[in-house]
């Protein structure tokens, strides 16, 4: 199997927390910083959507807890964000690369 991820049009797939997404919609500004690049470099881009549900509600084997005793996880759930493609043309980006995101959540 292979995916194949067209550079001028990468995105990445944010987990935030299901408590930071309150007011998240699509069409959101968001603001990321690349490790590749540190601090220096902003990437721009546009909150696409929101998952389906949580990473572990579509994991091959989601976690059970058979002790009785249920304790509350905070779960995170997947958020796409498209990229501003004049921004990947000046500093490209590689799949799998860890980014910090902050949506502008009042726009």
């Amino acid at each position: 199997m292979m995916a194949v991820v067209p550079v001028r049009e990468a995105y990445v797939d944010a987990n935030f927390k299901e408590v930071q997404l309150k007011k998240v919609v699509p069409g959101q500004p968001v603001v990321l910083t690349s490790d590749l690049y540190g601090g220096g470099v902003k990437f721009h881009g546009k909150v696409k959507g929101l998952a389906g549900g949580s990473g572990s509600a579509f994991s091959l084997i989601p976690a059970q807890n058979a002790s009785g005793n249920w304790i509350k996880v905070v779960q995170r759930v997947p958020v796409r964000i498209t990229l501003d493609p004049a921004d990947l043309a000046k500093h490209p980006l590689r799949v799998g690369l860890s980014m910090k995101a902050k949506i502008d959540v009042a726009k």
